[in-house]
């Protein structure tokens, strides 16, 4: 088995779901009392939010790149970035290691194309949503992503931060999720990406409108395969 190295706190919380549904998927494989090989660097949120509301993208870059050379030093195998804002600054952590890292938008776009699909929503942060990183590499798979308003986008970004980050779940931020992925369905989309590693607290295949995509699901999913490919 080879060993994962994830770079989490991006927020604690989705940092969670990752090492819980790691170590679930491989004792289901495996049986027995089987769990991951696995290596965690968890940064400090409150530094990476900063950054991201200066738009210091290099400042973020050398951090997790930093974060991410720790990893391969400590003997990681191969590398998660925990959370899908911060793929923003993928290229700058694939420069500071040898080792590969499993990008998020991958492992949901392969998930997408085997159910058939090739228009999805997209909710996220503001940044996953309209800086063009997330949108311009599904489309580069063939997937093509329709994001909400400009006014959804700001509320869906607000309850990710204020609440969903810091573990608060509200009846009506579940409720204007739904709306905004009903409007999504009515321009065409054909399942929604929950393209933020909180998101899943909230939205579900049981109260979604369309068919969801759990990008933290997805990508710890593809680093259980990583790490048990002969």
């Amino acid at each position: 088995m080879k060993t994962i190295g994830i770079i989490g706190g991006m927020s604690p919380e989705s940092t969670v779901l990752y090492y819980q549904t790691i170590n679930r998927e491989i004792n289901h494989r495996l049986g027995g009392n089987a769990s991951a090989e696995i290596i965690m660097h968890s940064v400090n949120f409150a530094e990476i939010v900063q950054l991201q509301k200066n738009n210091d993208w290099a400042a973020a870059a050398h951090l997790l790149a930093h974060s991410a050379a720790k990893l391969e030093t400590a003997g990681a195998d191969l590398l998660l970035l925990a959370t899908n804002t911060m793929h923003k600054v993928a290229p700058a952590i694939e420069r500071a290691v040898r080792i590969p890292l499993l990008h998020i938008v991958d492992a949901t776009a392969a998930a997408i194309k085997q159910q058939g699909l090739h228009t999805v929503g997209l909710l996220g942060t503001r940044f996953t949503m309209s800086d063009g990183f997330y949108t311009e590499r599904m489309a580069a798979q063939g997937v093509r992503t329709i994001v909400p308003s400009a006014a959804e986008q700001d509320e869906i970004h607000r309850i990710i931060f204020d609440e969903l980050c810091v573990n608060k779940i509200q009846a009506a931020s579940a409720h204007h999720f739904q709306n905004v992925i009903g409007s999504l369905k009515t321009q065409g989309a054909q399942g929604v990406i929950l393209g933020c590693t909180e998101i899943c607290l909230i939205v579900n295949a049981q109260n979604s409108p369309l068919p969801v995509f759990d990008s933290t699901a997805l990508h710890a999913q593809a680093a259980v395969n990583a790490a048990l490919a002969q």
